[in-house]
């Protein structure tokens, strides 16, 4: 008898924190060099075109786009990376309203991704029609450090330059891979 078992779900990877940290150049580096996923932003095609300012509304219909990104993308078996996560809405929410909508606030109490990627802010600021805070990086890396330790998914730091974080990033994709082939 030959049973046939449904492939596994897909590995995600989340890159996460502040603002102009690199998230998008290396989760499009990451998927290229592992031929695999990407789920850019979604926030950045929400608010082209829109004029400020944005309300929590807006955050949660962001929440919303991103998670059915990510679905979307999630091919069984594969590998995706993700250009952003929930803990950046909950943070972007709490910082510009005083509060997070409490189903975006259990969304990232729960498990999604396999690896969460915290981006340092080591790198310079590159100015952007959507970014709001270069004096408060590392102010908002320390929240979003906190929440991580705290949360459901294993994580790591990349720092340094460009060249040394998309190695460091690698280096952590592959032993991800090797975990998740073992029997």
């Amino acid at each position: 008898m030959n049973i046939q078992y449904p492939p596994p779900p897909a590995l995600r990877i989340a890159l996460t924190g502040p603002e102009s940290t690199g998230k998008s150049t290396l989760s499009q580096q990451l998927a290229a060099h592992y031929r695999a996923g990407w789920v850019p932003e979604y926030a950045r095609a929400y608010l082209a075109g829109r004029r400020p300012p944005y309300a929590l509304a807006d955050l949660e219909a962001i929440a919303r786009g991103q998670l059915a990104a990510e679905d979307a993308a999630a091919a069984p078996g594969g590998l995706l990376f993700c250009d952003t996560d929930l803990l950046v809405i909950k943070i972007w929410a709490e910082h510009a309203f005083g509060h997070c909508p409490d189903w975006i606030a259990r969304g990232v109490a729960q498990p999604r991704y396999d690896l969460v990627l915290l981006l340092g802010v080591d790198v310079p600021w590159e100015p952007d029609p959507l970014r709001e805070h270069p004096h408060l990086r590392q102010h908002f890396y320390d929240l979003y450090q906190s929440e991580l330790r705290d949360g459901p998914a294993p994580f790591a730091e990349i720092w340094g330059p460009p060249e040394r974080r998309f190695a460091e990033a690698r280096f952590l994709v592959d032993e991800l891979l090797r975990g998740a082939a073992r029997p």
